[in-house]
C-alpha cells in the first residue's frame, strides 16, 4: 500500500479534487451519519463533531488505512445555512447573503493508528449586493443545491464573492494547509512532502 494512500470520508467531488491537487491518492468511502445540529450547538463544535464522526465511521471499516474527513458550515448571524432543499430555500439563502459578510467554518479530521486529530478553519466571505434576477439565474444553473449556504466559490457562485479573508480551499470544503499538517502527522506523504530528507 502506498504511504500516501488514504480514504476520503466524503462524497464531495470538490474535496476529492483538492486532495488530488496536493498529491494525495485516495479512495472515496462515504460515511453514513446523522448530520443534524444539536440545539444551540455552536458552528465550530458542530463541524468538528461531524468531521470526527465521519472519520471514525469509515476508520471502523478500513483500518489501518488513514481516513480524512471534513465538514463545512456557512454561518450568517450565528445561524448555520445548510444545503438548500428547494429553489425557494436557495433563493432565501442567497438573498440573506447579499451585501453581507458571512463566516465559513470547516473542520478537517484525520483518523490513523495514532488516534484522531482535527483542525478548524474559519474564513470570512463578503458577498456583493445581488439582484433577484441574478439569484434566480444562478439557481437555474443547479449549482446551489448541493452546497452549504447555497453557493459554490469554485463555480459560478464566485461572481458574487467580493472579498475573502481566510482559506479559499477551506470555503470549498477542505482547508489544505490544515489537512496537509494533519496528514503528515499521521504519516501520510503528499506532493508537498515527497523527496524531503
Amino acid at each position: 500500500m502506498s504511504d500516501n494512500f488514504v480514504y476520503l470520508a466524503s462524497a464531495s467531488p470538490r474535496r476529492s479534487a483538492l486532495l488530488e491537487q496536493i498529491g494525495v491518492a485516495h479512495v472515496v468511502r462515504v460515511a453514513e451519519i446523522d448530520e443534524t445540529a444539536g440545539p444551540d450547538e455552536p458552528p465550530a463544535r458542530y463541524v468538528t463533531r461531524l468531521a470526527n464522526a465521519k472519520a471514525e465511521a469509515v476508520w471502523a471499516e478500513v483500518a489501518p488505512v488513514p481516513v480524512i474527513a471534513a465538514d463545512t458550515a456557512v454561518v450568517l448571524d450565528g445561524r448555520i445555512l445548510g444545503k438548500p432543499g428547494s429553489e425557494a430555500e436557495a433563493l432565501a439563502m442567497l438573498e440573506a447573503l447579499s451585501g453581507r459578510i458571512h463566516r465559513v467554518f470547516t473542520s478537517v479530521a484525520v483518523r490513523s493508528r495514532s488516534g484522531i486529530e482535527a483542525a478548524l478553519n474559519v474564513s470570512e466571505v463578503r458577498f456583493r449586493a445581488t439582484t433577484d434576477e441574478e439569484r434566480r439565474a444562478y439557481c437555474a444553473t443547479g449549482e446551489p443545491f448541493d452546497k452549504a449556504g447555497g453557493y459554490g466559490i469554485q463555480g459560478i457562485g464566485a461572481v458574487f464573492v467580493e472579498h475573502l479573508s481566510g482559506s479559499y480551499s477551506g470555503v470549498m470544503g477542505l482547508p489544505l494547509c490544515e489537512a496537509a499538517r494533519l496528514l503528515e502527522r499521521a504519516g501520510v506523504q503528499g506532493g508537498w512532502s515527497k523527496g524531503r530528507a
